[in-house]
C-alpha cells in the first residue's frame, strides 16, 4: 500500500488592476430621476479586476485572465470610447504574466484556462495560453467571433484581442448549453450560467481541504449589491430572464453547499481577500 499524500490545491487571488465606469453599468438605474430630483447625478465608480489561480496536483488552473497590458494609451487595442468609457490603471506589477511569474510560473505551465466570459476586463490576455485548454461557453465564442467578423471594434469584446486569440491558434473547449457541473480535476467543477450578463457565462465551483468551498461568479454577479436580494441586474445585460436565473441558482448552490461567493468587481469584498503576494487559500 503507497501512503503517498497528495499535495492540497492552493488558490491564489491576483490582482490586476483597477477599471472605472459610471455605476449604471455596474446596476442599472442606480439612482433614477425623478420630479423631484430631475438631474439625479450618475457615479463614476472604481472596482478591482482579478484572475485566480488554483495550483492543483492535477494541474494549474487559471479562472480569467484580466485585461491586455496594451489596453490603452495611443496605440492601445481599446478604441478611444473605450478607453474614456471603462478607463483601467493597471501598473506592470498588475499585468498577469507579473502576477503569474511573482508565483515563479510560467504562461505555459497553465493546464486549463476558464473564461467566465470574454469581455475586455477578463480575456485580454487569453493570447499568452497557447498550451492550455480554453474552456468558454459556445454560445460567448460564436458571439464574440461574429463581432469580429462583422469588424465591430466599440463595445465590451475587443477587436485586437480576439485576432490575437485566433493568430495564435489557441486550443479552444466549449462549454454546450446542455452541459453542466463539469469535473475539472477534483474538487473542482465548472458551472454553465448560461446567458445573461453576456451570451454565456461559466463559473467555477471550488472545494478545498481548509477553507471550504467557493463559487466564482465573475460577472454573473458583479457585487453583493448586485446579488441582494433584491438581486439589481447590471446595465451590461444580454438576457434579463438569464441573468436573475443564473443569480438564483448561485444564491440556491450557495447555501445548499455551505459555499461563499466570490462576486466580479466587488470592492469591498476584495479588500477582504487574501492576495496572491500574502498567500493563499487551500
Amino acid at each position: 500500500m503507497s501512503n503517498i499524500i497528495k499535495p492540497n490545491p492552493k488558490l491564489y487571488v491576483m490582482d490586476n488592476g483597477r477599471m472605472r465606469m459610471d455605476k449604471n453599468w455596474m446596476i442599472a438605474m442606480h439612482n433614477p430621476a425623478t420630479i423631484n430630483n430631475p438631474n439625479a447625478p450618475t457615479e463614476f465608480i472604481e472596482f478591482p479586476i482579478y484572475t485566480v489561480l488554483i495550483d492543483h496536483p492535477e494541474g494549474k488552473i487559471l479562472f480569467d485572465t484580466a485585461c491586455n497590458p496594451n489596453s490603452m494609451g495611443a496605440k492601445g487595442r481599446w478604441t478611444e470610447l473605450t478607453q474614456a468609457t471603462f478607463p483601467l490603471n493597471m501598473s506592470e506589477e498588475c499585468y498577469l504574466h507579473n502576477r503569474l511569474e511573482q508565483l515563479r510560473v510560467r504562461p505555459e505551465d497553465i493546464k486549463y484556462v476558464v473564461a467566465s466570459h470574454l469581455h475586455l476586463d477578463h480575456a485580454g490576455c487569453l493570447e499568452m495560453f497557447t498550451n492550455a485548454t480554453i474552456i468558454v461557453h459556445e454560445d460567448e465564442l460564436n458571439g464574440t467571433l461574429q463581432s469580429y467578423a462583422r469588424n465591430q471594434k466599440e463595445g465590451a469584446y475587443v477587436w485586437g484581442d480576439i485576432d490575437a486569440w485566433i493568430k495564435n491558434n489557441l486550443q479552444w473547449r466549449t462549454i454546450k448549453k446542455s452541459e453542466d457541473n463539469l469535473l475539472l480535476a477534483d474538487g473542482i467543477k465548472v458551472l454553465n450560467f448560461g446567458s445573461g450578463h453576456a451570451w454565456g457565462m461559466l463559473g467555477l465551483h471550488v472545494d478545498l481541504p481548509d477553507t471550504g468551498k467557493i463559487i466564482l461568479a465573475s460577472d454573473a454577479v458583479y457585487t453583493a449589491e448586485s446579488f441582494g436580494p433584491p438581486i439589481k441586474p447590471p446595465g451590461i445585460l444580454y438576457d434579463s430572464i438569464g441573468y436573475s436565473n443564473a443569480v438564483e441558482r448561485i444564491r440556491r448552490l450557495a447555501q445548499e453547499t455551505n459555499s461563499q461567493v466570490w462576486f466580479g468587481h466587488d470592492a469591498n469584498q476584495f479588500k477582504q481577500f487574501r492576495k496572491s503576494t500574502e498567500g493563499y487559500y487551500e
